[in-house]
Formats: structure tokens, sequence, C-alpha cells
């Protein structure tokens, strides 16, 4: 079937002040290192190095970086299988994430979890989850615990268009509406789920961002494209989360590059409609030319992008050389006392 090009949404909250010139470059370091960590990890796995599912979040860098830059301290992030980017964003070690893929001892779950099992509470990071829709109740636990410690922190949820049909989505839509718990789930509409386009496999599929006005949940719809209008976003949905106004649905429209998984060849597009989006809605191009409009220089955006391949580059080293788990691991970790 034809493909409906990419829209720039209509509606949003409101965008706010510009990004100062520092969180723009902050916000291109940023992604810029999911980008060059993802492309490695693709690599890798092309090599052998990563086993099992690998699924890549190139293009998609915008959306958890402006959100995360909205965030305070003791906010929390869960989020689904496609999360490499999630944990980079909330400042995890490159090296101990990439050991992970790998499947090596010094890796964030010891070598035991990969690609779309990791966690971090130093960081307030409640993992990537293989199954499809979790992210929704289980921030929706976060959430309520959050409320009632009253501590004052939100935990937003990630999780795609396609998993926006589960019936467990619905039942935490509900919940958290009725407690009026802390917390904004966030919808990656990458437009093709695990492979099929969203028009087709959701009978209303234009506005996802209103599925929960029959729970009384506000929704707005963004570029996931533009790091600057996603932050503006993040910051007035966590404001009415952190109030007590309840939960909040942001439907960010974003697109992915890459296959589903790395076992994808994305053959239900086309090449023409993937090459429109990288030459005129990429999030990272898009960071730059504001840069270079503000009087940065084109040598100080490329000593930018060395310094961020040197450090994939150390920790897909790391990865490689360390170990992989004593096999006396097998027995930890397992039941909690």
């Amino acid at each position: 079937m034809d493909q409906k090009p990419f829209e720039t949404p209509a509606s949003a909250p409101p965008k706010g002040a510009p990004l100062a010139v520092e969180d723009e470059l902050n916000a291109y370091r940023d992604m810029l290192l999911i980008r060059r960590f993802e492309e490695k990890a693709g690599q890798l796995y092309g090599m052998g190095f990563v086993a099992g599912f690998c699924h890549l979040y190139i293009g998609q860098e915008a959306v958890v970086t402006g959100m995360t830059m909205a965030i305070k301290p003791g906010d929390q992030i869960v989020t689904a299988y496609r999360d490499h980017g999630h944990m980079l964003a909330t400042g995890m070690d490159p090296k101990g994430v990439m050991a992970e893929l790998t499947g090596r001892a010094h890796g964030y779950s010891k070598g035991k979890g990969g690609s779309m099992h990791m966690f971090s509470v130093e960081r307030n990071f409640f993992g990537g989850h293989g199954i499809v829709g979790t992210p929704a109740p289980l921030g929706t636990g976060i959430a309520f615990a959050n409320k009632y410690r009253d501590n004052g922190n939100v935990c937003m949820a990630f999780f795609g268009e396609g998993a926006a049909n589960q019936g467990q989505v619905y039942e935490s839509f509900n919940m958290a509406s009725l407690w009026k718990l802390p917390i904004v789930y966030v919808i990656e509409n990458n437009h093709y789920a695990l492979g099929t386009s969203v028009e087709r496999a959701s009978a209303e599929w234009k506005e996802l961002h209103h599925r929960g006005l029959a729970f009384g949940i506000p929704g707005e719809e963004i570029d996931g494209m533009d790091v600057a209008m996603v932050k503006a976003a993040g910051e007035w949905a966590l404001a009415h989360a952190r109030e007590g106004k309840g939960p909040v649905i942001i439907e960010a429209l974003t697109y992915r590059y890459r296959g589903h998984s790395m076992s994808d060849p994305a053959k239900y597009r086309t090449r023409e409609e993937v090459q429109d989006m990288r030459q005129h809605h990429d999030p990272i191009e898009l960071v730059r030319k504001r840069l270079l409009d503000a009087g940065k220089s084109e040598d100080e955006l490329k000593a930018i992008d060395r310094d961020i391949r040197a450090v994939v580059n150390e920790a897909a080293e790391f990865a490689q050389s360390d170990p992989e788990p004593d096999p006396s691991e097998l027995y930890t970790d397992v039941v909690a006392t």
C-alpha cells in the first residue's frame, strides 16, 4: 500500500523559548553518542559479538534526549526493548552497556540480560523490557510508589505505537488516572511497530495521544524529530504530573532508519521514504544546522564527533576484551529475599 509521508504535528504543547546554545550543544553530543553507539552495536552484531535480538534506536534519538533534558533528579525511566538510547541518555556508562550487549561480566546485568534487559538503580533506569507493552504497567507501579512515598518524583514510561494497542496499557491508563499518579506515558510512534504500518494495525491511528481521553488523561502530539520541541513537551508533561494532576500521554512522531531488529530487512517500506527522512527530518542534522546558524564552526562539531567516536570505540574494545561471566553467575540474582 502507499505509505503516508511524515507530517509535522498540527498541535503541541507550548514550544517555549528556543534552546540556549549550550543546551543545543549538549543535545547534539547526547544524540550523536546514541547514533554512534548504535552504529557500532550494529557492527558488533554483524561480527557475531552480540547474540540474540538487537533493536537499534537510529533516527529516534531526539525523543529520549529531549525528554531526559526535562527530568529532575529522582525521576525514573522505564522503556521497552529498543533501549540502548534510553540507557545512554540517563548517563549509564557506554562501556557497561556495550559489555552487556556482548554478554560480558562487567555489563550492567552481569552479562545475563543482553540488549533488551538492563537496569541501573543509580541512574533510575528501570529497564528495557522484552514483552510488548510492559513499560506501561511497570511505570504505573513505579508512579504508585512515588505517590505513596510522597517523594515528588515522576516516572516516564516509553513504548511504541504498536504497544499502544495492548490491553495492559489501557488498564494502566485507568489506574493512573483514577489515582492521579505521577507518570508520563511517551508513545514513540515510528510508524511501523514490528513491521506493519500503524494505519494497518490500528483502527484509529492518527491520534494515538487521544487514547487516554476515555480515562480523562490529556495527550499531545509532537514532532519527535525536533529535540527542542520534545524538551518543551517533556517539561509541560512532567510539571502536570508533578503537580498532582495525574498522568499525561505524549505521542512523539519519530522514525527509525533501520529495521525493527537486526534480522529485519524492512522491505515493507521504500528506500526513497527512508532517504527522505534522513535528508529532511534527521534530528541530529536539525540541531547541527541550528548550531552552525548560532555561530559554531564545522571544526567544532567535527571535534565533538571525533571525541564521541573515541568513546564508542573504547566501549567496544572494552566489551570485546571483558571476560564472560563466571558460570556461578547462573545462580545469582535469581531470587530476592
